[in-house]
């Protein structure tokens, strides 16, 4: 049977790969081009993680900067899970990032970032464009409303989660990078540009 890479080192923090699934299918995404290997590891999954493998891929939480949920699909899909895990985390006096595509209270059908609160520390969101249109060309969102959903997401998570930022990729086609960065500034939260093609 196939290792399956639940958790991977990068520099001093760790990354939980705990689904392959999402409601993006980004054009700029290794995944989306055949590809599932970041630095070193191979990220495809076979089957997703059970709760107590996660944990145990955990191990010891302060030994890291912090716990990132990442991976290559979205770790809200798994929501009770990622909360689960999380919690675990935060008893152990770690700390938690989730990297999210904003998504989840359209998927959850809900507000979720209330459940959130004093669980996670921060929240990466990839807003990945100024527009609806080269939102919906770059990141082909599986829902409707997504790009509504996700700006919503980011002006409320503030309330809930103490460290915020909106990310944007440097070098997709038509997107403005001081454009996304201004909408981040008008919702009240960081912003961060990352760069095409550079993963993890």
């Amino acid at each position: 049977m196939q290792t399956v890479t639940i958790s991977y080192v990068i520099g001093n923090k760790l990354y939980l790969n705990i689904t392959d699934r999402c409601t993006l299918v980004c054009e700029f995404c290794p995944k989306t081009q055949g590809l599932h290997q970041v630095h070193e590891y191979d990220l495809s999954l076979n089957q997703r993680p059970e709760l107590d493998d996660i944990i145990a891929a955990v191990g010891d939480p302060s030994a890291y900067e912090e716990i990132v949920f990442c991976g290559y699909g979205e770790p809200t899909l798994r929501f009770k899970t990622l909360l689960h895990v999380a919690r675990y985390v935060k008893e152990q006096g770690g700390r938690v990032r989730l990297n999210t595509d904003g998504l989840a209270n359209l998927t959850n059908k809900r507000n979720v970032l209330p459940e959130m609160h004093g669980l996670i520390d921060a929240v990466s969101v990839s807003m990945n464009a100024h527009n609806e249109t080269l939102y919906k060309q770059h990141c082909a969102p599986q829902l409707m409303g997504a790009w509504q959903a996700m700006l919503g997401f980011l002006a409320e998570a503030p309330a809930y989660i103490p460290d915020v930022t909106a990310t944007a990729i440097n070098g997709l086609a038509g997107v403005d990078i001081v454009a996304c960065e201004q909408i981040a500034a008008d919702l009240g939260v960081k912003f961060r540009a990352r760069q095409l093609d550079v993963v993890g």
